[in-house]
């Protein structure tokens, strides 16, 4: 099988696409992979253009060097420092735009943490469908030992590890392990291997209906806020109504009725290509 790979050039990451596995690798390594505006128009970039990439079948979240990411850049804190209200609003709509495209990315998403992951890079971690880490990985909500609070990725991070951990952890600003980060579903798995540790869940992915992994990604966010009332109920009933007569849904069933393999399945087998546009 040939594989087909695409790379763009950015200042601060890395894109590839192989083979319907998107891949965006935060490279700014002599910081510890710190975000600054720059990293984060580009995330924001890339991001997007993969989740409108036909060819993109799932988007792994990843860094080079021994960290994750240090969080903010200390240049790009100074420069907040310095901003009036106004600018200092704009940066941040930019930070939560970053969080948002993330979360809702319409393929599944996998973030794999190597080393120390602070402040805005738990946002991240959390934003993805499946997280796993290596032993050495350690977190920290670190922002009010600056007189700061991680206002803009606390959505995601408190729907992942809940409110009253969330609390702990963003008022101490301790730093935490792999292990206690596993217990309070920060990250699902802990596995020095990450590549081996994911390749389970690539295969699951390319085995299952691209339409219904993106519907059950917006069904789930339906029903965060955890209330079953008569408008869940009218929801989620419409919901499996129309996937079951839709194309996908259709050939889905039949395909499972008729023991033969679905036509995502032999898609995935194929080679996929891509070109500029798709993964810049």
């Amino acid at each position: 099988m040939t594989q087909i790979t695409h790379t763009q050039a950015y200042q601060y990451i890395q894109c590839q696409l192989n083979q319907g596995v998107a891949e965006l690798i935060l490279n700014r390594v002599e910081k510890h992979n710190a975000f600054d505006e720059v990293m984060i128009n580009e995330m924001i970039t890339a991001i997007e253009s993969f989740a409108s990439n036909d060819s993109c079948n799932m988007l792994i979240v990843r860094a080079n060097g021994k960290n994750f990411s240090a969080g903010a850049d200390l240049n790009w804190m100074r420069k907040q420092a310095k901003m009036d209200f106004a600018q200092n609003l704009n940066d941040a709509n930019e930070l939560a735009k970053l969080m948002h495209v993330l979360d809702k990315f319409p393929k599944p998403t996998i973030a794999l943490v190597n080393g120390a992951a602070f402040g805005g890079a738990l946002g991240l971690i959390c934003c993805c469908d499946i997280a796993i880490a290596n032993e050495r990985a350690s977190f920290c909500l670190s922002e009010v030992k600056l007189g700061l609070i991680p206002a803009v990725i606390s959505p995601y991070v408190v729907r992942a590890m809940g409110n009253r951990q969330a609390r702990r952890y963003m008022l101490s600003a301790e730093r935490f392990s792999a292990t206690v980060a596993l217990t309070h579903q920060i990250i699902h798995e802990v596995n020095d291997d990450l590549d081996a540790a994911a390749q389970p869940f690539i295969e699951a992915f390319n085995a299952n209906s691209p339409q219904g992994m993106a519907w059950v990604k917006t069904l789930v966010s339906h029903l965060e806020d955890g209330v079953i009332n008569d408008a869940t109920l009218a929801h989620t009933s419409e919901q499996i109504a129309r996937i079951r007569v839709s194309d996908e849904g259709q050939e889905g069933l039949n395909a499972f009725f008729d023991k033969r393999s679905p036509s995502w399945r032999a898609q995935s087998t194929k080679s996929t290509k891509t070109d500029a546009q798709g993964a810049q």
